[in-house]
């Protein structure tokens, strides 16, 4: 499992927002934070309050990234010619545990991890273990023949919460998906307001 499993929706609570769009988030029931003062009326949050909330739910939403691994993404972002917001969300999206998320082989962020940590996944033909992979554009992402009928492949691909997006081509009869282009923010099916110009803001001036 992945180490934030256990607390994932103590992100949502802290968030106040369901950043997956689940039914079971506890957001649905109640909107306040966690803990004893959570329900206190919240003041004004700084600009610096902001960008680091930013920050942490967009990294919180690709499941378990530790900081060093966010902040050398962001790096890589700012780097390559472009809008360094654009460019962040399109290397977090060409990850292969997000590619598996999104084309609706497992039902979770934390799933995908976890499913392509066990080697249940292949990339043009060659099986691949590690979450953090980047897919380029034409690679075929395909769950392995004897994990097809795995629970949890089988749950994800009756969900009706969420719809493949448009630069994943998928097949679920062969549970195959291309990975056609890396996407731009407006592409990408979050369930809330993402800003990466505020994680931009906020990496620039830390």
């Amino acid at each position: 499992m992945t180490k934030r499993t256990s607390a994932k929706y103590k992100l949502d609570r802290r968030m106040g927002e369901n950043i997956w769009g689940r039914a079971k988030s506890p957001v649905n029931r109640r909107e306040y934070g966690p803990g004893q003062h959570g329900q206190r009326r919240k003041g004004k949050m700084s600009d610096f309050g902001l960008q680091l909330r930013a920050k942490q739910k967009l990294k919180g939403y690709y499941g378990d990234l530790t900081e060093k691994q966010f902040k050398r993404i962001y790096a890589e972002a700012a780097r390559v010619k472009g809008d360094t917001g654009e460019n962040l969300i399109g290397l977090l999206e060409r990850r292969l545990d997000a590619v598996v998320y999104r084309a609706k082989f497992v039902p979770t962020v934390f799933a995908a991890r976890q499913f392509v940590n066990h080697g249940h996944v292949t990339v043009n033909g060659q099986r691949v273990n590690i979450a953090s992979y980047r897919v380029k554009e034409g690679d075929v992402i395909a769950v392995r023949d004897k994990s097809k009928q795995l629970a949890v492949v089988l749950e994800a691909t009756q969900l009706a919460e969420r719809d493949v997006p448009d630069y994943i081509e998928v097949d679920h009869s062969k549970m195959t998906a291309t990975f056609v282009r890396a996407p731009g923010l407006s592409d990408v099916p979050y369930p809330v307001l993402m800003e990466p110009n505020l994680v931009i803001e906020y990496y620039a001036q830390n």
